[in-house]
C-alpha cells in the first residue's frame, strides 16, 4: 500500500508519518528538507529561487513515487507530488514570485510526469488554521522558517482547502489538527488509528 500524508507547512506531517510508520510497520519516506540545497535561499529571496526549489521538489517527489512502485512494500509518504503541482507552484506564480515562463515550464514538466503517476491508496490530509501552523512552526525552531510570512501560509491554506474539496483520486481522510492533537495525546492518536483502519480495512482494530 501507498499511504500519503498531506498538509501545509507546520501541520504535523512528519510527526504523523513517524508515528504511523512505527505503529503499522510501514516504511516512511520523508520530504527532503535538511539536505535541500534551495530551501534556506528560497525563504530569503522567494522570487529568485522559487523555480529552482519547485523543480527540486518535483524531481525528488517523482523519484519517490517510482521508488514506492519498485519496492512493493507498504509505504507512508510525507507530502505528495500533487501538493507541489497544485498548491505550491501555482501559489508562487499567483503571488508574482514565479515568472509565467518558469511556471509554464514547470507545469509542462509535471503534466509529462503525471502520465506515470498512481494516486496513493489513502491520502491523509492534516487540516490546520493559520494560527495552529504558526504555533507549530515556532515550536520546531527551524531558523530558515522564521521568515515565512503569515499571508503566504494563508494563501497556501486556501489552495489546500480547494484541492481537498475537489480530490477524487482515491480514498481521503481529513484530520483536523486544530482539535485532534495526535502528537500530544495518546487518545487522539488512537482516534486517528481507528479512522485509518476503517478506511483501509473497513474495521476497527
Amino acid at each position: 500500500m501507498h499511504i500519503a500524508v498531506a498538509g501545509n507547512i507546520g501541520s504535523g506531517k512528519t510527526t504523523l508519518t513517524n508515528m504511523l510508520a512505527k505503529h503499522y510497520g510501514w516504511e516512511p519516506m520523508f520530504e527532503s528538507v535538511d539536505n535541500n540545497p534551495y530551501l534556506a535561499s528560497f525563504y530569503e529571496d522567494m522570487q529568485r529561487w522559487s523555480f529552482n526549489l519547485q523543480v527540486y521538489f518535483l524531481n525528488n517527489r517523482f523519484r519517490q513515487v517510482i521508488e514506492i512502485r519498485q519496492k512493493k512494500k507498504d509505504v507512508i509518504q510525507d507530502r505528495t507530488i500533487y501538493e507541489d503541482a497544485y498548491i505550491f507552484a501555482p501559489n508562487l506564480h499567483a503571488m508574482g514570485l514565479m515568472p509565467t515562463r518558469d511556471f509554464d515550464n514547470y507545469a509542462s514538466l509535471f503534466e509529462l510526469m503525471a502520465q506515470f503517476l498512481e494516486a496513493p491508496d489513502l491520502l491523509i490530509y492534516l487540516k490546520a488554521d493559520t494560527s495552529t501552523l504558526v504555533s507549530q512552526i515556532q515550536k520546531r525552531g527551524r531558523d530558515y522558517e522564521n521568515s515565512i510570512r503569515i499571508d503566504y501560509l494563508q494563501r497556501l491554506n486556501e489552495r489546500y482547502e480547494n484541492w481537498i474539496a475537489n480530490y477524487t483520486r482515491g480514498k481521503l481522510l481529513i484530520v483536523d489538527v486544530n482539535v485532534i492533537k495526535f502528537g500530544e495525546k495518546a487518545e487522539d492518536f488512537g482516534t486517528v488509528i481507528e479512522r485509518i483502519n476503517a478506511e483501509l480495512f473497513g474495521l476497527f482494530k
